[in-house]
């Protein structure tokens, strides 16, 4: 039993992350399998760390979509990568004017979220500090909250990664409601 115990703690020890060791990993680019993106500064990297530990073919499926496709000159659409536990879509839409976009989270997937080409602004905020609006939606995989948060600059080079404590709102224009077209993937939570 004590020896159990033991393993437990140690399997249980390597997914506890410190914020220093979370920024090397990410640096060190392991993770990458040859992707030249980074996460973008507003990203969770001590949770991006431990999902990585915790579904490391799921993000490795990811990452290869992404490092081995020709995103510029792929069509709109849904692309499956590792059946329901990674898929990928990519749209080509206008960025939207602030008040026809909406605060949302998710529960079963981490949203990443990237620019092909275009730009946009995301907001991003806790969970734990935005008042819900429209309560989970299990089919949707989607709540929506109010929220007082950071607008983020998003052009192609980084990625964003919302994990299900990140409140985020894609899609704001920067100005002039430009075509933009953009990668998420979705890559399910592990608990």
């Amino acid at each position: 039993m004590k020896v159990l115990f033991v393993v437990l703690a140690l399997a249980m020890g390597s997914l506890v992350v410190n914020a220093q060791d979370a920024e090397r990993w990410v640096a060190k680019k392991d993770w990458a399998g040859g992707l030249a993106l980074m996460p973008h500064s507003s990203t969770n990297l001590k949770e991006f760390q431990r999902q990585y530990k915790l579904n490391k073919a799921y993000w490795d499926a990811a990452f290869a979509f992404m490092r081995n496709n020709d995103l510029v000159n792929m069509p709109k659409g849904k692309y499956p990568i590792d059946s329901n536990n990674v898929y990928a879509t990519i749209t080509e839409d206008p960025s939207k004017d602030f008040e026809k976009t909406n605060w949302e989270s998710h529960r079963k997937y981490i949203d990443l979220q990237y620019i092909i080409t275009g730009d946009e602004i995301i907001g991003v905020s806790p969970v734990a500090q935005s008042t819900v609006t429209k309560e989970y939606d299990e089919k949707k995989d989607v709540a929506n909250y109010s929220a007082e948060g950071k607008m983020e600059h998003s052009v192609p080079g980084t990625f964003f990664l919302f994990f299900p404590s990140d409140a985020h709102r894609p899609n704001i224009t920067p100005g002039g409601n430009k075509p933009v077209k953009k990668l998420v993937i979705k890559i399910r939570y592990a608990e």
